[in-house]
């Protein structure tokens, strides 16, 4: 196999990769994929928790977010949610939506992960699995060629699909920004995204694992990042849905040594006066209470202690000693709980990065405007979006659009037949 020159060398078999090589096997290419881990998609089979959110039913710009997000636009327009949910049911995986989010109805990210590898198979792709890739390059003869510990394997055209460095666990160490720079391009520097939020503040020991639904706004200077949803507190900081949402605009603020704050509304029900005539008429009514007990079923009891804390009050003193002034107090705190963030949990945790290589140097076929044959997917380009799908929708739409290129121009065998395969 490593004297044979495959049509195309694919590094990385992820989402993105597998997607570029049934495309290119559709289009009668020769083609080999490297995977450092022991088996394929290793990242599928965890995605979702193990449901696997594969793709969803809204689609707008502002879902995918880069130094150049409308060059995106071509790549997700030529392998659309149309496409993608046809694709899916045409390798077996019948999909599920709910609430918008598209799983596969088995609800098992195997089922996605396995009738990927199954398609590939049957186009004839082959892959080497538990294999580094240690160094890229164009040798004499204008082949593409990857080293690796069992030697040089050779390709007319070469596939960077190693992803980026989110849960590196899973094969996304960072190696595809070495290679993609060894070939010239520049790295936009790679950040934690869809990941969790570090802040300031001993109380958050006392809120771990407290629940509730609210919104979070992100404040960067003049700029404001919102979400609504679960937000979840931990020892460290904040999570939840929201907060990873509007996470990698931490990340690249706080890269910049930019002062970043969360301001967080834990009562989205009552407006700030409607919440302070709620808690000064639980004081008047609870005089025999402690101020804790008064609160008790406004918010979580934890939740309760500590924003009383933060308003200079004493949860244990009784409920009459507080009036207007300290149920104002109380409501504001409630309405714009604010804290200080100070860092991000790291790529171990982060669903996705920021960063990579800039869509400015790749066409809309994800190929190199550097070096002809060369192509970039999925998250080792520099787009990354929110959470719900959108990811994965951008493996799809740009591994099929480097796939198709391929297929079109380097396949040494191509036949109708082979083209209509995928």
């Amino acid at each position: 196999m490593k004297n044979k020159v495959f049509d195309t060398i694919i590094i990385g078999g992820g989402a993105s990769g597998l997607s570029a090589a049934i495309f290119a096997a559709g289009g009668g290419c020769n083609v080999l994929i490297l995977e450092q881990k022991e088996k394929l998609c290793k990242k599928i089979y965890a995605t979702g928790n193990g449901k696997c959110n594969f793709t969803n039913k809204e689609w707008q710009p502002a879902y995918f977010r880069g130094e150049a997000p409308s060059l995106a636009e071509p790549v997700l327009r030529a392998f659309s949610l149309t496409d993608t949910l046809e694709f899916f049911k045409k390798i077996g995986v019948y999909p599920k939506e709910r609430n918008g989010y598209y799983y596969p109805n088995s609800e098992q990210a195997a089922s996605v992960a396995e009738n990927l590898i199954r398609e590939a198979e049957r186009l004839g792709v082959q892959y080497v699995t538990d294999v580094k890739v240690s160094g890229v390059y164009k040798d004499k003869e204008g082949r593409f060629a990857a080293e690796t510990e069992n030697g040089v394997y050779y390709g007319k055209s070469m596939v960077l699909a190693t992803g980026g460095k989110a849960s590196p666990a899973h094969g996304s160490d960072g190696s595809g920004y070495f290679f993609a720079k060894s070939f010239g391009h520049r790295i936009i520097q790679p950040l934690p995204a869809i990941v969790q939020l570090k802040a300031e503040g001993k109380f958050f020991k006392t809120l771990a694992g407290v629940r509730t639904e609210g919104s979070v706004t992100l404040c960067i200077g003049k700029e404001r990042y919102k979400e609504e949803g679960e937000l979840l507190f931990a020892a460290y900081g904040i999570s939840g849905i929201p907060v990873m949402q509007v996470s990698r605009y931490a990340s690249v603020a706080l890269a910049k040594k930019q002062s970043v704050t969360a301001e967080l509304d834990l009562f989205l029900n009552l407006s700030e006066t409607e919440l302070a005539e709620e808690i000064l008429r639980r004081f008047s009514r609870m005089k025999q209470t402690t101020a804790e007990e008064a609160l008790a079923g406004l918010c979580n009891h934890k939740l309760n202690y500590v924003l009383l804390q933060q308003c200079g009050l004493e949860p244990t003193k009784q409920a009459v000693a507080y009036g207007k002034k300290e149920a104002a107090a109380l409501a504001e705190k409630i309405k714009h709980f604010t804290v200080k963030i100070t860092d991000t949990n790291g790529f171990e945790q982060a669903q996705a990065c920021t960063g990579g290589v800039p869509l400015t140097e790749l066409t809309e076929h994800m190929e190199s405007k550097l070096l002809t044959g060369l192509f970039v997917t999925g998250e080792l380009a520099d787009i990354d979006g929110t959470c719900g799908g959108y990811n994965l929708q951008w493996a799809w739409s740009s591994g099929a659009a480097a796939g198709k290129k391929i297929g079109g121009t380097y396949a040494s065998h191509s036949t109708a037949e082979n083209k209509n395969r995928a």
